[in-house]
């Protein structure tokens, strides 16, 4: 290998050592005097709750790690969105889990604790997977109110999503550990079963404290709302036990009965390592934005290197192609990042979306869904080709072929953002936005409207513009110093912490976890076996 790739594979290096050291402080939760006021109550941090439930043996795929990632300063931040959550087994089947974090102030609901679970659920209903929740929450965050409870995405879906899953057929059990208050008590009480620990479970519309100023009663957290009230004398919960342990143990218990349900039926054969070294992937990916060939990524992904395109001479911008990832079969959609020549000697540049690239994605989507064949998608995509050559071309009508097979594509879509991910070319290749089961994002990804040059180029001419309307002198000092505090500004905002933090990926994933997480992802769809049939509408042509 050249000292390009040995440059590229230490940038990648450093990039995962930055993220493991964020994650690390995300992973103290509310931090060290918190978690030591937990184990004071004989309580286990909500990390260890998933630890000792979980199957060790099997994955576990967190979701939303980087939830509220630098958000709410004023507030003290919340780590996670105060919630860990993620796709993991419980004997022996997968499901997913949702555990609040009772050290990120007590376990309250920020707005992005509330797009979290949403999203969990989502999962769950997407993928008809069985639910677990580890409860101990103090309800909303009052301060943050107006933005977690009363809208159509706020708090009170939580409930009305228990009640959608449990006509869907999918089995929710919640352990209640801590605090369930107010109109958080619903959530247990809507799901399946509920279990309680003794001592530190309860579950009650208004606290003590409330019910003393409301009527005037006196009366403990234990006798108004505990374990032993709700397993005696309500009727409400279904067990209760000393220890968080036992308590665990049940749940486990409970998902070793689950009965096998009707699959989606997706390919699978016994998995191939691919032959190409996936830890090249770090030196292949290039450090510095210049081109490189994405057939040499996927084949570092998919089992023994084996790519099969479809339309391999035609719209070369983006490649198209069948494989396996982990035995599962898959059509891959991906965009090539070298200069390439069509067969009229044209250049077209990397990244970039032609009309071509757009009929052949197009196809290829729809072939997918004709052969139901799970989609994944590999982003590195700066948009559609402009200017007056393309538009005379109809590109816009060639997009929105592209854009409408990936909307009404019915078969699974897995969505990792590798490097660019910018503006419509995001919308094309299955950004948040078009309903990827699940999307991942690179440290190396970037997604925003257009690439930070072109962007704070252009809010540079329209802020001087306004200056110079108002009789102000801009000299070029001046609008070279706007121009650094608008880029730097705006390339924060592309980072994959950014996106992570406002949940518009996933999870921020090392590229060696790739082939991990598609296999996951698609397993869980595997879950869902109901398929609506593929229409797509009108089709400009």
């Amino acid at each position: 290998m050249d000292i390009q790739f040995n440059k590229n594979d230490d940038v990648m290096k450093l990039s995962l050592t930055e993220m493991r050291k964020r994650l690390q402080k995300i992973y103290e939760g509310g931090g060290k005097k918190s978690i030591e006021k937990q184990r004071e109550r004989n309580k286990l941090t909500a990390r260890e709750r998933i630890e000792y439930l979980r199957d060790a043996d099997k994955p576990f795929i967190e979701i939303g790690a980087f939830a509220g990632y630098e958000m709410y300063a004023e507030q003290g931040g919340c780590p996670a969105g105060g919630t860990v959550a993620g796709i993991g087994y419980v004997s022996g089947r997968q499901c997913v889990i949702v555990a609040n974090d009772q050290t990120v102030k007590a376990g309250a609901w920020f707005p992005i604790s509330g797009k979290k679970n949403l999203r969990l659920q989502e999962i769950a209903m997407e993928n008809r997977l069985p639910v677990i929740y580890l409860v101990d929450s103090a309800g909303v965050f009052l301060p943050l109110q107006d933005e977690i409870f009363p809208d159509k995405e706020h708090f009170g879906r939580i409930f009305r999503n228990n009640a959608r899953m449990s006509a869907m057929g999918i089995t929710q059990i919640a352990a209640v550990m801590g605090a369930c208050v107010a109109g958080g008590a619903y959530l247990p009480i809507m799901s399946d079963e509920t279990l309680m620990v003794e001592g530190n479970g309860s579950i009650f519309l208004a606290g003590p404290y409330l019910v003393k100023a409301a009527i005037g009663e006196d009366i403990d957290a234990e006798t108004l709302g505990g374990a032993a009230t709700h397993t005696e004398i309500s009727g409400i919960a279904d067990y209760k036990f000393k220890t968080e342990e036992e308590c665990l143990d049940e749940v486990k218990k409970l998902m070793n009965k689950l009965g096998e349900k009707k699959k989606a039926g997706f390919d699978r054969i016994a998995s191939k390592p691919p032959k190409k070294d996936p830890q090249q992937l770090y030196g292949l990916f290039p450090a510095d934005g210049k081109t490189y060939d994405m057939l040499e990524i996927i084949e570092r992904i998919v089992d023994d290197s084996d790519f099969d395109q479809f339309k391999q001479d035609y719209g070369k911008t983006i490649l198209c192609g069948y494989a396996r990832i982990d035995g599962w079969a898959v059509g891959i959609v991906a965009n090539q990042r070298t200069i390439v020549k069509n067969r009229k000697n044209e250049m077209q540049l990397g990244g970039v979306i032609y009309n071509d690239s757009a009929d052949k994605a197009a196809r290829f989507i729809l072939n997918c869904n004709q052969k139901k064949i799970p989609l994944v998608f590999l982003q590195d995509v700066t948009g559609f080709m402009v200017g007056s050559r393309s538009e005379h071309s109809g590109i816009i009508k060639d997009g929105a072929k592209m854009v409408n097979a990936v909307a009404n594509s019915v078969v699974p879509k897995i969505t990792i953002v590798i490097g660019n991910s910018y503006g419509a070319g995001n919308y094309a290749m299955c950004g948040k936005a078009y309903d990827p089961r699940f999307i991942y994002a690179w440290p190396t990804a970037k997604i925003a409207v257009m690439g930070g040059d072109q962007a704070a180029k252009t809010l540079l001419q329209i802020q001087v513009a306004a200056m110079k309307a108002k009789g102000k002198e801009v000299s070029a000092e001046d609008e070279k110093t706007l121009l650094d505090e608008i880029k730097g500004r705006y390339e924060t905002q592309t980072t994959p912490y950014y996106a992570a933090a406002r949940l518009w990926v996933d999870e921020i994933i090392d590229p060696l976890e790739t082939r991990r997480v598609i296999s996951e992802g698609i397993h869980a769809a595997d879950h869902n076996p109901d398929m609506d049939a593929l229409r797509v509408g009108v089709f400009q042509v």
